[in-house]
């Protein structure tokens, strides 16, 4: 059998090995600009390193305004990979993620984070490649269910807000809800109270990406809640190939826009790093891109219904494309936030888990709509014209 691919950790990794003036432009000509480095405390970095967590932080400015004081928000961006194998029990693979993600929120916590974003169905392997009801569908929960438990008490001890994404069980029996499975993000107040949710709302149905077989699309629309750090939209994952899926959150008021996602290399890699920066210079907003890491594979092999090979297995020195196979692919993290004026931070790692904490200043988007001159004006209609309204 052939040997794993080795994954790279990085183009940062890369870049690491320019001069300090060639690696300026890189920055400069990929990234929009040098952001200023945060650099933390040596006991957190220590206790990171020792956790097995890549801890970044950056800065991102707003010119000084007279009127205006600075609106300074930390936005953390945290990646992870699961723990136990997919053969594990249920309870004990989601108490293990939970665990490990809560080692994610202190170090976040403890870096200043206001507002934290988890990626999609973090509670979980990813598992809608496999197009099996169970055990999968048991790890689906209601708004307020045990992850959401879970996590209230870390927004309560760092008074941060967290977008917290998850597999839901609607058990309301109202609207004809009654048990239906949904892609959704459960937000959390800094005071541990639940905002509201945000789901899905374009469903994937690419290659392994069969996820209509659980969960369908999004009837809420595009909520944007008010936290006392922002305005922040939830576009989660398939969303972000979508231009007017950024746009209607933005429309609708936010500030910071969250890409939750689980996506592999070999489908969407090189979109990654284009679609959440251009969706924050095009409406004007900040936004964080958020992606799972690692391998995941499954018991029973499944195949892709596209026609296209599978993994590549050696057979007696020879080759062999498999149509079925166990796992979706690397999950290649690289999470990074973006700004309305096109600058970006530097990625995650693409093999290890990570905590990404950024300090924002939301005058920026102001600040660039006045810059460029964009306006989104609303015509009234002739009828509204002729009433006077």
């Amino acid at each position: 059998m052939a040997a794993p691919k080795r994954e790279i950790e990085g183009l940062e990794k890369i870049f690491d090995q320019l001069s300090t003036e060639d690696r300026d432009d890189v920055f400069r000509i990929l990234y929009g600009k040098q952001l200023e480095r945060v650099q933390y405390d040596g006991i957190l970095e220590t206790d990171a390193a020792a956790k097995g967590i890549e801890l970044k932080g950056y800065r991102i400015p707003a010119a000084p305004e007279q009127m205006r004081a600075p609106r300074l928000v930390k936005v953390a961006a945290i990646q992870n990979a699961i723990v136990l194998p997919t053969t594990a029990p249920i309870k004990d693979q989601r108490d293990a993620i939970h665990k490990r993600v809560g080692e994610l929120l202190d170090i976040a916590g403890r870096a200043g984070a206001n507002v934290v974003g988890l990626q999609e169905a973090w509670h979980m392997p990813f598992a809608f490649c496999t197009r099996e009801r169970l055990p999968w569908t048991e790890m689906a929960e209601a708004v307020d269910g045990p992850t959401t438990k879970f996590l209230i008490p870390y927004a309560q001890k760092y008074n941060m807000v967290i977008v917290n994404p998850i597999l839901e069980r609607d058990e309301a029996k109202q609207f004809v809800q009654d048990d239906v499975i949904w892609n959704t993000a459960v937000i959390i107040s800094n005071t541990g109270r639940i905002i509201g949710r945000s789901r899905k709302n374009h469903i994937p149905r690419v290659g392994d990406f069969n996820e209509s077989t659980y969960y369908m699309e999004s009837t809420l629309g595009h909520p944007v809640f008010e936290t006392a750090f922002g305005r922040i939209g939830v576009n989660i994952c398939y969303g972000r190939h979508h231009p007017q899926n950024w746009m209607m959150y933005a429309l609708n008021g936010a500030e910071i826009i969250f890409n939750p996602s689980a996506t592999i290399g070999g489908l969407s890699e090189p979109l990654w790093g284009i679609e959440a920066r251009n969706a924050a210079i095009a409406n004007h907003v900040f936004t964080v891109g958020i992606n799972r890491v690692g391998t995941e594979v499954f018991p029973n092999e499944f195949s892709s219904g596209n026609g296209k090979p599978g993994k590549i297995r050696k057979e007696h020195g020879i080759d062999r494309f498999l149509a079925a196979h166990k796992d979706f692919g690397h999950f290649f993290g690289s999470s990074y936030v973006a700004a309305p004026d096109g600058a970006r931070t530097p990625a995650l790692s693409r093999t290890s888990d990570g905590v990404l904490v950024t300090e924002v200043d939301l005058n920026l988007n102001r600040q660039v709509k006045d810059h460029w001159g964009f306006r989104v004006i609303v015509i009234p209609s002739d009828s509204a014209l002729a009433s006077g309204k």
